[in-house]
């Protein structure tokens, strides 16, 4: 395991920009939000091209219709030889007999020795025009222009001079529109469109997003697999991947195999490295002891501190060598309840409690490296407890998977230790208290292993009036 050197200057982590911050971190949400604002862009173009097409065929129509009603009527007015206007004149639409519709016609005088005039029975006020001077007439003698009507609707006005006959004697022709009613169809068009569209567009918009959690589904089935596999339930990823996901399926295999190979491998040199020392650790034990005497005593002693040290380092190496294994679980409960029940029998005298959480707790390492660590924090606890012990296991749940955590801590009512002491206690071989059986390595094995597992391991002083030992390590959901 490669550690960090004190002298050696941290880094700064790199900020993440605050727009990326500000947006959701969910491949789904972006892929769906991206699609919806495409969508409701499209529509509102679809819309404004739609409409804007619409206008300028309504307004085209609109005005081929007053040209040609104003050449019916220039086609249906004559002149006497006296210089009245004469003629009935009948456009086809009911709309000029209704009174003030807003569509009018009117001849009137435009030179001298014409007189008299002719409007249509809807006309019910005269209606002004303006003057040449404002809107001249182009070549043809013909102007239109916008102007009130009787009601105050808005009116669209084609006007032209004609002459009607040899004598140069000519007459204004006027047909008015409402140009109200055009505006007022083109509004409900409109309407209608942008209902149609919008009931299109959330249609479109629910259809993308089903197609989009549809093709994403794959990416949640690898997550489903990659937490089996976290949680040791199963050793790879399995099933049938798209063609764009199964590289990614395939490497994260040959990952985890790569993984169990390394782990299996420095089991075999550990193992290997026990029995090698295994036979001359135990050879200087058996001569220590048939030496006898002083110096025998002091070789069996150091021949078993030897052999204690060398399996408490063979240990450390085991953990690092499985550290960032995806493949251990161990439920917590369970374990402590049969180290509890088999330590309560061996301290009759000592009252030994425990409280568990409702829900189950999964430890994300290996059972024998649990059962070291409370071994050691329980017997310690029960070797200095006056007569009260308690364990409680408490989960810890973070903001995601990944950071749950859980938190045993075991607390007597012994003497306890100094906050002075605590950390001269996690020492190797220190002993605070000579009087007491023990090599010291006890708490040093458990601070070992807690770091090795990346948790976090705390003395305190006990509600109880003795020592509370806080362990904090890594949880599978």
């Amino acid at each position: 395991m490669s550690r960090r050197r004190n002298s050696e200057p941290l880094k700064p982590l790199a900020r993440t920009p605050l727009s990326l911050r500000l947006w959701p971190r969910s491949l789904t949400f972006r892929v769906i939000a991206f699609s919806t604002v495409w969508a409701i862009l499209t529509l509102v173009v679809i819309f404004t091209l739609i409409t804007t097409l619409y206008r300028q065929a309504s307004e085209r129509g609109f005005d081929s219709l007053l040209s040609a009603h104003l050449f019916n009527l220039i086609g249906s007015v004559g002149i006497s030889d006296s210089g009245a206007l004469t003629g009935a004149p009948d456009l086809g639409d009911l709309r000029f007999s209704e009174p003030n519709s807003g569509w009018y016609w009117s001849v009137e005088p435009a030179s001298e020795g014409v007189h008299g005039d002719l409007h249509s029975s809807s006309m019910t006020k005269t209606i002004p025009s303006p003057d040449v001077a404002d809107v001249p007439f182009n070549a043809s003698f013909q102007r239109s222009y916008a102007t009130e009507g009787i009601d105050g609707e808005q009116l669209e006005v084609f006007e032209s001079e004609f002459v009607l006959d040899a004598k140069n004697r000519a007459a204004r022709f006027r047909v008015m529109g409402n140009q109200s009613e055009l505006e007022q169809e083109i509004s409900t068009f409109q309407r209608r469109l942008l209902t149609y569209l919008s009931l299109f567009g959330v249609g479109m918009i629910a259809i993308n997003a089903i197609a989009i959690l549809l093709g994403l589904q794959p990416l949640r089935r690898v997550r489903n697999a990659l937490a089996m596999v976290r949680e040791g339930t199963a050793h790879r990823l399995d099933g049938r991947f798209p063609a764009e996901i199964e590289p990614l399926a395939n490497e994260t295999n040959a990952l985890i195999e790569n993984n169990r190979r390394i782990v299996e491998r420095s089991r075999t040199q550990v193992g290997n490295l026990a029995h090698s020392l295994k036979t001359p650790l135990a050879v200087l034990l058996n001569e220590g002891r048939a030496l006898g005497g002083a110096k025998g005593q002091l070789i069996a002693e150091q021949a078993a501190s030897m052999q204690k040290q060398v399996d408490h380092y063979l240990q450390r190496a085991r953990v690092a060598a499985q550290r960032d294994s995806v493949v251990y679980r161990t439920p917590v409960a369970p374990l402590v309840q049969r180290m509890v029940r088999v330590l309560q029998k061996l301290n009759p005298r000592t009252n030994l409690s425990l409280v568990l959480p409702a829900t189950e707790v999964v430890f994300a390492g290996e059972r024998e490296d649990l059962e070291e660590l409370l071994g050691n924090l329980l017997e310690n606890a029960m070797k200095w407890a006056k007569s009260a012990v308690l364990v409680s296991v408490v989960p810890l749940t973070g903001k995601d998977d990944a950071a749950s955590q859980f938190e045993i801590s075991i607390e007597d009512d012994g003497p306890g230790i100094p906050e002075d002491k605590a950390r001269e206690a996690l020492k190797r071989g220190r002993r605070l208290d000579e009087t007491k059986p023990g090599t010291g390595l006890g708490l040093a094995i458990v601070a070992d292993l807690v770091n090795e597992y990346g948790g976090v391991l705390a003395l305190e002083r006990s509600g109880m009036g003795g020592l509370k030992a806080v362990v904090r390590l890594r949880s599978l959901q």
